[in-house]
């Protein structure tokens, strides 16, 4: 089987972000239930005493704040979706083609560190920013249906504007740290597997292009890893972006005063928490964002050649 040409980066820009397009369209309720399971200092109660579920929670918010309380934050998403994504794949692919020797024989693992390295650059450049306002938004417990109950921040350009005149540019930045070794061990678990799985696939079918259910499957399976491992990283990052830093402490001061009062305060079971939406959140993300982007560069590979004589033409 031959192998597949390399992706441009036009290519990865337009199929990337419409890949994260509509994952932030379908998926962003997860993650809104998500994010408040995280912040919760104890587990959401029901009526029984018993702990709520994250479809509990779900339900919870659509009855208190409305349904359209779980796509707060969606504007920040979407504003970062297509950089991120470009970013995610262009990355990906440019630390992928460095990691050769001087035959071109690809280095061992170089999905693996090309996927770490990817995924500390979409952090600093577009994440964690985008994380900041999204959480600040998604936090706030009013009805979107209610004129009355106004809050803080009214979308995402006022949030941002709040959070720097309050705050500092700084504040945008509070947990870059962390959110880089949330995406780099993400991205490095990711793509190794998707990519694996994918190979396997071609190779057993001996086809050159998945069908688009199979893209998706090994992206769900792939998509799952992260989450599974770094958690703990995220709960720590939802902690410290959610809130001001008052005290003026370090990252590292802050990181361990966020760690010592959750081990103080909640448990070691609290690094979990919101483990499952997260799965769900993510896992379904990384299904649609791998059929997306691989149907739509498919189609803009075959009609590279019609772009090319239309750009010409003009």
């Amino acid at each position: 089987m031959a192998a597949r040409e390399k992706k441009s980066p036009l290519t990865n820009l337009v199929a990337g972000g419409t890949a994260g397009f509509m994952e932030a369209l379908i998926c962003h309720p997860l993650d809104t239930i998500k994010v408040r399971m995280q912040l919760a200092k104890n587990a959401p109660r029901n009526a029984a005493g018993g702990n709520l579920s994250f479809l509990g929670v779900g339900m919870r918010i659509v009855q208190k704040e409305s349904p359209l309380a779980l796509y707060k934050g969606l504007g920040a998403v979407t504003a970062g979706i297509v950089p991120k994504m470009a970013i995610r794949f262009t990355t990906f692919q440019f630390y992928k083609d460095l990691m050769v020797d001087k035959n071109g024989t690809p280095w061992k693992l170089n999905n693996l560190w090309a996927g770490l390295f990817a995924g500390i650059t979409e952090a600093v450049l577009v994440v964690t920013p985008m994380d900041v306002v999204k959480i600040r938004l998604q936090a706030q417990r009013h009805s979107m249906t209610d004129p009355l109950d106004v809050p803080k921040y009214r979308n995402a350009a006022h949030c941002v504007f709040t959070v720097v005149r309050e705050e500092g540019v700084g504040a945008l930045y509070r947990g870059v740290a962390l959110t880089s070794l949330r995406q780099a061990t993400n991205q490095a678990a990711n793509f190794p597997t998707y990519h694996f799985l994918k190979g396997q696939l071609l190779k057993i079918q001996d086809v050159k292009e998945l069908p688009g259910y199979q893209a998706a499957v090994i992206g769900c399976i792939s998509g799952a890893m992260g989450p599974l491992v770094n958690n703990p990283i995220d709960i720590v990052k939802t902690r410290i972006q959610k809130t001001p830093n008052p005290e003026g402490l370090s990252g590292w001061a802050r990181f361990t005063d966020v760690n010592s009062q959750i081990l103080k305060n909640e448990g070691w079971r609290a690094f979990y928490k919101g483990v499952t939406p997260r799965v769900l959140r993510v896992a379904p993300g990384q299904a649609v964002t791998f059929a997306v982007y691989e149907r739509v560069s498919s189609w803009l590979d075959r009609n590279s050649d019609t772009f090319k004589l239309t750009a010409a033409a003009k």
